[in-house]
Order: C-alpha cells, then structure tokens, then sequence
C-alpha cells in the first residue's frame, strides 16, 4: 500500500505527457515540483491530491482506481531521493526502489512515469487553494425589508 502511495503520488505530480514534452533533470524536476500542490490522474484509473516538499516526504489524498474510497497518505521524509542522476522512492521493505522519469508538459503539469515502463505514468496539474477562493462568488442572504418585519401583524 505505502508504494503503490509512493508511486501514484510522485508520478500524478509529474504531469501529462505530450508530443512537446520536456525531460526534466532530477534537479530541475525538484525545483518545479516541491513544495505545490498536484492534483493528479494515473494510467489505472487512481486519482487524488498531493505535495512532494523538499525533504521528500509527501502529504495528501488517493483514490486507487476502482475504488470511491479516498484515504489521505502521509509518508516520512527520504521518501523521494533525488540524486545528480536520478529521482527514486524509497520505501522501507521493499525489494527495490523505483525510479521516475518526469516529463514537463507545460508551466504547471508535468508527466511522472517509472523509468523504463512507460505505459505505467500519473499526470500531474499544479493547484493553487488560494485562487480558487479568490474566485468564488461571496455568499448573499437573501435580502429582508426591514420596515415589513418591524411592522406588527393588523
């Protein structure tokens, strides 16, 4: 379960792939993801909502395909590793350590995939929580006519 969070949320924040995508360098791949908020769609149907911060440890929610359950995730710093050559998971337990290879669509989404299984990806789209109140429309009461309501009943 934690790798298949581990993989579902690295890869949904690496975005959707095009014929224009970009591969990004693991540093470059840290500097366009840590810290923001992804919303992400993966090949099998998983979805959810996460951050990847800077020390590699990952907050948010999953959705596994196939399911209406949505579970929130939390995993430890070191989860991600970046290295001059790599982007991996680690997760204690397992047999291996997978590696991604993040492809940038555009200034806010961005194709995560596992090195080497290219059909297995997530698509990641940056969120900003502060636009979205921005754009909401304030809430109205309905309006009262005071003078009707201080009139006592005949």
């Amino acid at each position: 379960m934690l790798f298949r969070v581990a993989v579902a949320a690295f890869v949904c924040a690496l975005g959707v792939t095009s014929a224009l995508a970009e591969d990004l360098t693991p540093e470059q791949a840290r500097a366009f993801i840590a810290g923001k908020l992804f919303s992400y769609n993966c090949f099998d149907g998983t979805t959810g909502i996460g951050r990847i911060f800077g020390d590699g440890s990952i907050i948010g929610t999953i959705r596994p395909g196939g399911s209406s359950e949505v579970r929130f995730a939390t995993l430890p710093p070191g989860t991600i590793r970046v290295t001059s050559t790599s982007v991996c998971a680690h997760l204690p337990g397992l047999p291996i350590q997978p590696c991604f290879r993040v492809q940038k669509i555009d200034y806010r989404s961005f194709r995560g995939s596992i090195s080497g299984l290219g059909f297995a990806y997530c698509d990641f789209h940056q969120r900003n929580p502060r636009a979205a109140l921005t754009r909401r429309e304030p809430t109205r009461r309905p309006s009262t006519d005071v003078a009707a309501t201080l009139r006592p009943e005949p």
